[in-house]
């Protein structure tokens, strides 16, 4: 199991290779391990927060209550999470545990999930730092809202009507025992050992592709605009750029349109490759295959659909 030395060792690794390899003039080298170690610290102070409020879950929630609070009606649970994920101030990283979490806690699937997909789109800290990025273009904060919640709603009423086709591994409450306090503290730390070495795994894989995709490639596509949207849809999913900071890279991308940046905005917190790396460990490989392409497509064209009504 990949556990926090995987997170401190890559970490740690990092660093040593960035202050010790000038010598060698390798650069590249250099640059890769500042682009992984930039990308986990970025995403582990939310993380954090995740698994947190991940323990919170499994201390205090049972699943009796669970089941009274959300509605009966799955259709009306999906629309619910997804609002109920304009309260959390975290990315994507931190929301992976917590919809594992109430999976556990007998949370109906279409709903965590709606929640995992709208938490670190739709929270105040990223429409406010989407605002700064942009602050001549205050409809782009409306469209990202309005799409990324689309997205999340019409994926969670995806999982309503097909959710015996698509496999979805057993997640099974941790039962601790003891006082809140022990179940707290060892279900944040189980959570964390599953969610942070597969957080690792994916910065490392996303720092590598960013070498990889030469910056002269964009400015190639950004003149035609069915170019764009895929461009940057994939490259949103590449770069694994937590979304509290995406907003700042799409407003450097002047020379493509607001829609095709939309999409770079929509994509990036629903599906990259940290998440599909976290999602495999929280619910199984066989899931992800069919969620990771499913949240692509449906993201994009809701991007694509509400930047052509509002940009």
């Amino acid at each position: 199991m990949l556990g926090p030395t995987v997170v401190i060792g890559g970490l740690v690794l990092a660093l040593l290779m960035r202050s010790r390899l000038g010598v060698l003039v390798l650069e590249d080298v250099r640059l890769w391990s500042t682009l992984f170690v930039s990308i986990c610290i970025q995403a582990l102070p939310f993380l954090v927060l995740g698994v947190t409020l991940s323990g919170v879950i499994a201390a205090l929630v049972s699943p009796g209550f669970v089941e009274r609070i959300v509605p009966r009606n799955q259709y009306l649970a999906v629309p619910a999470a997804g609002a109920a994920g304009f309260a959390l101030p975290g990315c994507e990283c931190g929301s992976v545990p917590i919809a594992g979490r109430l999976v556990a806690a007998g949370t109906p699937p279409a709903a965590a999930l709606t929640f995992l997909l709208a938490a670190p789109a739709i929270n105040p800290v990223v429409l406010i730092s989407t605002a700064v990025a942009f602050p001549n273009e205050p409809m782009v904060v409306v469209a990202r809202f309005a799409a990324s919640f689309l997205a999340a709603v019409a994926i969670g009423w995806w999982w309503v009507i097909w959710k015996r086709r698509v496999p979805l591994d057993d997640i099974h409450a941790h039962d601790h025992g003891g006082s809140r306090w022990a179940r707290f503290s060892e279900s944040a730390a189980h959570d964390f050992v599953h969610a942070g070495g597969y957080l690792v795994v994916g910065a490392a894989v996303a720092a590598s592709l960013q070498l990889i995709v030469p910056r002269t490639a964009l400015d190639t596509v950004a003149g035609n605009e069915i170019a764009s949207i895929i461009t940057l849809a994939l490259l949103a999913m590449l770069l694994s750029i937590c979304s509290e900071a995406d907003a700042f890279v799409a407003a450097g991308l002047p020379q493509f349109s607001l829609t095709s940046r939309l999409v770079f905005l929509v994509v990036g917190p629903v599906i990259d490759l940290k998440l599909i790396a976290m999602q495999r460990g929280v619910f199984g490989a066989r899931f992800v295959m069919v969620f990771a392409p499913m949240t692509l497509v449906v993201a994009t064209g809701s991007a694509v659909l509400v930047g052509q009504v509002l940009l």
